[in-house]
Parts: structure tokens; C-alpha cells; sequence
């Protein structure tokens, strides 16, 4: 492989690691640093067998690769990086020749695709789709609702003022405390039309901001923990947004570890990720937001539906919250999604550095 050849697998989204004919890393393009969570010093020289546990499959792969001089792909795989990190890949062997020119049992090229990641990327797709013609209805039905209730309310005020029984004012309080909550809803289901504000800020200034609102609204029982990477770049976007976005999904965590009776923690993690495609545009960085709790987790029942408007798995709730985060998410031309199991829920969201 010459230089240029190498300069170029750095813009892939598929991670790539060359291997020489004793099967040590030569390079290792930014995806796979993001993927494997390394850098390409660290594992340069390191042979495969100690970079990955259980490498098995891989190792036939290569055997078969290797037999036909032909590429080998396997669709299905799992490798342990490190004895730390577990994951669910599939992987492409292709021989290539010497940079001699010499042909034979050579140098290899890995490509290895995040099975996982690919079902996340097709599921967040398809929620988007459904999300925004679900929105698009929620929005012209409250538009429908929208003035009827100030008929109401309005009718309810000049009702209260006529009654001389003061007993009955009791009743005319509740239509119109009740119209205006109605009223608020409908504002809510509108919200995310606005269109967004962007400005240079810093995604550290949104999390501590939030940090700050869930300590005053929970103020015992829940431990807050950071873990910021702190060569985080700034990003353009409307910061009262996001705030609001990162909000609602950490006090909906913060909601679930109180209903759950039990000590809670929330982690707010950041880290930056290169090579990155959010919403079919490739970007040389993005940066990484984890919002992780270890409540009961959402119920299986809820996962595919927890972004639709109006579906909410607390008693009270009003099921807007994470329709709302997601909306705002994708207005910043970020993605957002989760992982959910009784005791750890991480909501993980995306977002564009745009390079100057």
C-alpha cells in the first residue's frame, strides 16, 4: 500500500486495519481508532492475537482469504478488544499485494463494520420517519384543539363572574385550570417548529447547565458524576435547544430513579468521534454526548415507540419529553439514541462539529 492509498482510508466510514504477513497492525484508519477505542500508536506492531481475545472467527476468515487470494467476508462475528470491549461485527479479509509488487501471502486488508451501529443508524432512520409524520398530525390536531379551548376558558371566565354562590366557583376554577393546561400541552406539541438559533458553544456549558437544574430539582437520593473529555471542540448550535433536549432526557432518568425507590447516579460523559455520517453528510468530527442512569430501565414494550409523541411509561407523564429532545436533537443536524436494560439506560447523542 502506498501513502496516498493510506491517506485515503482515513476518509472512510468503514474501519480498516492493514495487517502484514505475520499479521501485525501496520495502520489503522480514524474510524477503527473510534470503533476498537484506540489510537493507531497504541496498537502499531501489536499483533492481532493480542489486540483481539478470541479471535477464532477472524483467524478462519483470514485462513480462507488467504486459500482463494480472493476476499472473504464474514457476516458475523464477535471480538473482544483488549478483554474490555465486546463487539458485534462483520468483517471483510481481502489480500493485497506487497508494495514490491511481489505476490503471495502477504499483507491483508481488514474491514470490519459495527453490526450493532448499522441496526441503531436503520432503527433512528426509521423512528425519524415515523416521528416526523406522527409530529406533522400532532401539530395540525392541535391547531385544531388550540381555539375551541379558548372558547372555554373564555366562556368559564364570564361564567365564574356571574355566579353568587361562591361554592360554585370551585367548579369554574377547574374547567379554566384545566383549559390551561390543555393550552400549555398544545404550545408544547408546537414547540419544536421554531426554528433554531445557532451559536458557538460549548457542549460541556450544556451538560453543566443541566447538572445544575437536576441538583435543584433533585436534591437528594441521585449522584450526578461526570466524565468530560476535555479537548471537546465547540459546536454550532441553539444552545437553549439543546439544554432543553439534555434535560428532558436526564430528568426523565432522574423521574425513573425516584419512582424506582432506589439510590440513583447519572453519568454525563463526552468524547469526540472522527469520521462521522450524521443525517447522510459526512463530517470530519463530531462530538459525543452519553447520558447513562441506572434506573429500572424502560420497559421492552415502550423501546420502539419512546420517541412517539404522547407514549410515556410513568403514571402522570405526559409523553412529550423525548419526542421534544429528539426534535430539538435533529434541528442541531445531530442524531440521538438509546440503549435500555433494567440498571443501566444510556441515551447517546451525536452532534456535528462544522470545521472552519
Amino acid at each position: 500500500m502506498t501513502l496516498a492509498a493510506l491517506s485515503g482510508l482515513d476518509l472512510l466510514a468503514t474501519a480498516v486495519v492493514l495487517v502484514d504477513a505475520g499479521l501485525a497492525v501496520r495502520y489503522v484508519n480514524p474510524a477503527a481508532e473510534n470503533l476498537f477505542e484506540t489510537s493507531s500508536r497504541n496498537v502499531a506492531g501489536q499483533s492481532l492475537d493480542k489486540l483481539f481475545t478470541d479471535a477464532g472467527v477472524l483467524m478462519t476468515a483470514i485462513g480462507q482469504a488467504r486459500a482463494t487470494t480472493a476476499s472473504y467476508t464474514e457476516h458475523d462475528m464477535e471480538l473482544e478488544v483488549n478483554e474490555r470491549l465486546r463487539l458485534h461485527l462483520s468483517c471483510t479479509v481481502t489480500p493485497i499485494e506487497l508494495t514490491s509488487g511481489v505476490a503471495g501471502i502477504g499483507e491483508l486488508l481488514l474491514e470490519f463494520r459495527h453490526i450493532d451501529r448499522q441496526l441503531k443508524i436503520a432503527r433512528e432512520e426509521r423512528l425519524l420517519d415515523e416521528g416526523q409524520a406522527t409530529r406533522e398530525l400532532i401539530r395540525n390536531l392541535a391547531h385544531e384543539i388550540k381555539n375551541p379551548l379558548g372558547g372555554i376558558r373564555g366562556a368559564a371566565q364570564l361564567l365564574d363572574r356571574e355566579l353568587e354562590r361562591p361554592g360554585l366557583h370551585e367548579y369554574t376554577q377547574v374547567i379554566m385550570n384545566e383549559a390551561d393546561r390543555l393550552q400549555s400541552l398544545m404550545d408544547r406539541l408546537l414547540t419544536p417548529h421554531r426554528l433554531p438559533q445557532p451559536g458557538q458553544l460549548s457542549p460541556h456549558e450544556v451538560l453543566e447547565r443541566v447538572r445544575s437544574l437536576i441538583h435543584a430539582e433533585f436534591p437528594r437520593g441521585i449522584t450526578i458524576r461526570r466524565d468530560y473529555d476535555v479537548s471537546l471542540p465547540r459546536i454550532l448550535g441553539d444552545k437553549e435547544q439543546l439544554i432543553q433536549a439534555v434535560l428532558n432526557i436526564a430528568r426523565n432518568a432522574a423521574q425513573a430513579i425516584a419512582g424506582s425507590g432506589r439510590e440513583g447516579d447519572i453519568l454525563l460523559r463526552t468524547r469526540v468521534l472522527r469520521q462521522v455520517t450524521l443525517a447522510r453528510r459526512r463530517h470530519r468530527h463530531a462530538v459525543q454526548l452519553e447520558i447513562t442512569d441506572n434506573g429500572p430501565g424502560i420497559p421492552a414494550a415502550l423501546q420502539e415507540r419512546v420517541f412517539h409523541p404522547l407514549v410515556s411509561g410513568r403514571t402522570g407523564g405526559s409523553g412529550l419529553g423525548l419526542t421534544l429532545a429528539q426534535a430539538f436533537i435533529n434541528q442541531n443536524q445531530g442524531i440521538v439514541w438509546f440503549d435500555s436494560a433494567p440498571g443501566s439506560t444510556t441515551f447517546t447523542i451525536l452532534l456535528p462539529v462544522e470545521e472552519t
